[in-house]
């Protein structure tokens, strides 16, 4: 067996877990910092938590800037850098979901990047320091809230990619379950799965000598099992949400992923799908890992084997059927929460195949994933068996 891998865990963002939390933020964020207070399309105002964070911060100066998209984008993180420097904010505040806090990661190193900061995501430039951010969670699903980790699309190119740096991590980031008790169930699936795919991405690979990280990864994933659909049915169920809440954080905080190997090609290729059609995110995972999990199937088998066992708790079948059950039941999983696993689906066909395999190629893609088994023609017949 492989041995597992030397490691460093990082990790100094401070959370706030629970009910009636925000109140707290007037001592979290410093009275000398004028805050650039960011969001989305206004959910926040509806469901409450608008009022409450104005309220923990009636003696700061608050900017506010909203219209955060759902895939956020470059070009919006632009507008609010220029709003940023005529205002002379020196704290960033993220109120909602995963986009509007992977825009203030990236609005925190643009402000502060000297040339084009699309250069931190397409050249992986070095961000040697970013303005302090703060988090208000209010949508469960990326984990973004506990890492160093940002995705932005670009509309002029369709591009969607990813940076990562230390610099970005939040200081803070408040986790009030409550906050999504009025989530659409789209939105609640879309984070059930998003999460359950973090999990895979850094657990499904191959055997290494980790049994800790294997069994806290399978841990988050039988949870998500159990209170998913108990949220999907009912996002105002406390326990639940928060139970939900917490696997999301804790799936992609870097804990699990410590001195094991990892994967991300699903989400490479899935960002891809988004980029072109507009697809949820969570939903191009969904269509995406089953494909992938076909096409290496044999070189992924020991692990799709202990996840079936050990996850979906399949003990009455030979391996080879094992595997084949436990793909079956993550697709039947992702489906019972309303979120489609197939191209047709979304009207995506063999042309956008085509397409995303010459867009991997450009980008010199030509080998990614677990052991960089993804190639631009592998990913042809993942999305082949998807359609």
């Amino acid at each position: 067996m492989t041995l597992m891998n030397d490691f460093d865990f990082y990790n100094p963002v401070r959370i706030l877990f629970g009910k009636e939390r925000l109140p707290e933020l007037k001592d979290l964020v410093p009275r000398n910092k004028k805050i650039m207070m960011i969001y989305g399309g206004g959910s926040i105002k509806k469901n409450g938590v608008y009022k409450r964070v104005k309220n923990a911060l009636e003696n700061h100066t608050v900017v506010e800037f909203g219209g955060i998209e759902p895939n956020p984008t470059h070009e919006k993180a632009m507008e609010a850098v220029e709003v940023l420097i005529k205002e002379q904010c020196s704290f960033i505040l993220a109120v909602g979901g995963g986009s509007v806090i992977d825009a203030a990661k990236y609005i925190a190193a643009a402000v502060c990047y000297d040339g084009d900061p699309w250069e931190i995501l397409t050249d992986g430039a070095e961000i040697r320091r970013a303005l302090p951010l703060g988090v208000v969670l209010t949508l469960p699903a990326t984990g973004t809230e506990m890492n160093a980790n940002s995705v932005i699309s670009r509309k002029s190119t369709e591009e969607k990619l990813s940076f990562g740096d230390t610099n970005v991590m939040p200081v803070f980031s408040i986790l009030e379950p409550d906050a999504a008790a009025s989530l659409p169930a789209r939105q609640v699936a879309n984070g059930i799965v998003d999460s359950f795919v973090h999990v895979i991405e850094q657990y499904l690979t191959y055997p290494v000598n980790a049994p800790l990280q294997d069994r806290i990864s399978e841990a988050i994933l039988q949870t998500l099992i159990e209170v998913g659909p108990k949220v999907y049915k009912n996002p105002a169920d406390y326990d639940a949400m928060a139970n939900l809440m917490w696997c999301s954080t804790m799936a992609l905080n870097g804990l699990i992923s410590r001195g094991v190997p990892e994967d991300w090609s699903v989400h490479t290729i899935g960002h891809e799908l988004t980029a072109l059609h507009g697809i949820d995110h969570a939903r191009t995972l969904a269509i995406v890992l089953p494909g992938l999990w076909t096409v290496f199937k044999e070189k992924k088998f020991d692990k799709l084997l202990q996840y079936g066992r050990r996850v979906w708790k399949i003990d009455h079948l030979s391996d080879q059927e094992t595997v084949d059950a436990a793909i079956g039941k993550t697709i039947d999983f992702f489906e019972s929460l309303g979120v489609k696993t197939r191209l047709g689906n979304y009207n995506v066909g063999k042309t956008t195949i085509d397409i995303i395999s010459e867009r991997l190629e450009k980008r010199g893609l030509h080998h990614f994933g677990d052991r960089d088994m993804v190639s631009p023609e592998k990913t042809r017949e993942i999305l082949h068996c998807r359609l």
